[in-house]
């Protein structure tokens, strides 16, 4: 029993985390991809009214079919816009979420409007719920999808209870074509929108752990070098749009080879943890230490070189302070390591350039006697 609550406890946590930069990117081409099908399903509900219409429907109801048809495809046409640039506005899939919702509880007031009972029982225009909270998976976030299924279950619920309120009469909740309105049935719809709700978030937090695992070093838990390649791009566009500074370090620890085989490899891999635990203590919000190798890190900072220099020698400098200290009963292990730092635009506007600078930098101060930084050419 503990188990599954720690286990819901994880999930819940999951899903409202912020995605990190691979998720977000990710989420980025699923908007785009929800607006191009919103597009397509727009210009299929323009055919609705005229469906309507050859079988019958009340004029009323076809008229207003096919104004909402016309807003719709004009609004997809904008949410299309927006989404072609991908992460620049953070705000667009809640946004879209939400229209998604409030469109369909439109669209049902207004039918209610001819037929109160057309609120309640209407299948097709209520499927709309169920749709919209399913293509949250797209955008891999979890806290959205979340959010349009509370916001769904908010707006269905105060609908039904309008409804209900304002029916003068019993009799007034019987319709000929959409039968009768009973309190039972929208519950059951309520627990189907939260059913909806809950397998989409299952989804999502699955579709999160896949990714995680794939972008994750399986013995630090550090992102990798595929989520170097795939996360840089967006840092690189959140600096040119917001502005900011950042630098690139390449660091590699000195010698440890030999002393992983000195220490033996259980404790070589504690070593490396407690390097990772020590750098991690002078990042800053948002800044990230990245494994590409066996001993090889990559520090994301958001400062300029100079203090990024400035707080990496600090480091390599405190080292000396913390040795690591070996199970086996072994002498304590000083940790050491060389770093060779690259700024971003100047030494690269790419991951390969500024890895290429950090490079060159970080050989010459292996070439310097290593347990250095190098900001800079020689």
């Amino acid at each position: 029993m503990r188990e599954s609550i720690d286990n819901l406890k994880g999930l819940v946590d999951r899903l409202l985390a912020r995605p990190d930069e691979i998720m977000l990117s990710l989420g980025a081409g699923g908007e785009l991809l929800v607006a191009r099908l919103r597009a397509l399903l727009s210009l299929l509900i323009l055919v609705m009214p005229i469906v309507g219409a050859l079988a019958g429907s009340k004029t009323s109801e076809v008229v207003i079919g096919l104004s909402l048809a016309v807003f719709i495809n004009l609004m997809a046409q904008i949410w299309l816009g927006l989404a072609r640039r991908p992460l620049r506005y953070g705000w667009l899939p809640y946004a879209t979420g939400a229209y998604d919702i409030t469109l369909t509880t439109l669209v049902l007031s207004l039918l209610a409007l001819g037929d109160p009972v057309s609120a309640t029982n209407s299948i097709v225009v209520w499927c709309f719920y169920l749709l919209a909270i399913a293509i949250t998976a797209l955008r891999n976030d979890g806290r959205l999808t979340l959010f349009v299924t509370a916001l769904a279950l908010a707006q269905y619920a105060a609908l039904v209870a309008v409804v209900f309120w304002l029916a003068p009469a019993r009799e007034s909740l019987v319709s000929i074509d959409y039968g009768t309105a009973a309190i039972s049935t929208q519950i059951e719809r309520l627990i189907l929108i939260l059913m909806m709700g809950l397998l989409t978030s299952a989804i999502v937090y699955r579709m999160q752990r896949l990714v995680e695992m794939s972008g994750n070093d399986g013995l630090t838990g550090l992102p990798n070098r595929a989520w170097l390649l795939q996360g840089m791009p967006r840092m690189f566009e959140t600096i040119r749009n917001d502005g900011g500074s950042l630098t690139l370090a390449l660091l590699d620890l000195d010698r440890f080879k030999r002393i992983n085989d000195e220490i033996g490899p259980r404790d070589g891999d504690r070593a490396l943890r407690h390097f990772v635990a020590a750098v991690n203590e002078i990042l800053q919000e948002k800044e990230r230490l990245v494994r590409i190798g066996g001993q090889e890190f990559v520090v994301l900072m958001h400062c300029p070189i100079g203090s990024a220099w400035e707080r990496l020698d600090r480091l390599r400098r405190s080292m000396g302070d913390r040795p690591f200290l070996p199970e086996s009963g072994r002498d304590p292990q000083v940790i050491t390591f060389s770093g060779g730092l690259a700024a971003y635009p100047q030494d690269g506007g790419d991951v390969s350039a500024l890895l290429g600078s950090a490079d060159r930098r970080l050989q010459l101060a292996k070439h310097d006697g290593r347990n250095r930084v190098v900001a800079r050419d020689g």
